[in-house]
């Protein structure tokens, strides 16, 4: 399969060895909105039961980067998206499976204008982690940019 037939979610199980090694799940994958989810297992748990910190860290990480893919790969050619700083906060316990929604900070065409001005756009993403019952039991910014090439 190549590049271009690859879906966000076989692209970053394929280059990112973590994506996998947690069985992270992509329900949705779009430039306005990416929701993952990480599974319920025993062996990603934390010391009261529920998935560990790092776990959803790279959960909600995983969940930005799938929508800057989805928004910028059109620009792969010319620019490489990459983490700038991340924050994140845990607010409930979270149990069971988790799941990741990402929304981009500013518009596309904003964020494509700057880079075709040769600039080094930043923009930011924002995260919110759900429980199956909806509760928000945390919540990430990650700051992307797209470095040019060349």
């Amino acid at each position: 399969m190549s590049a271009d037939q690859m879906s966000v979610g076989d692209m970053l199980a394929a280059t990112v060895p973590m994506v996998r090694t947690l069985r992270l799940e992509f329900l949705e994958t779009t430039a306005e909105r990416a929701v993952l989810r990480l599974p319920d297992r025993s062996d990603f748990h934390n010391h009261v039961g529920g998935p560990h910190a790092g776990a959803m860290f790279t959960l909600a990480e995983s969940a930005s980067g799938a929508i800057v893919l989805a928004a910028f790969g059109d620009q792969l050619h010319r620019a490489v998206p990459l983490a700038v700083k991340a924050e994140i906060g845990y607010k409930k316990l979270a149990m069971g499976p988790v799941t990741a929604t990402a929304t981009l900070g500013r518009p596309v065409a904003e964020v494509v204008a700057e880079l075709d001005a040769g600039e080094r756009p930043e923009f930011p993403v924002s995260i919110a982690l759900t429980r199956e019952d909806g509760a928000v039991t945390g919540g990430m910014t990650v700051v992307w940019t797209l470095r040019p090439s060349s």
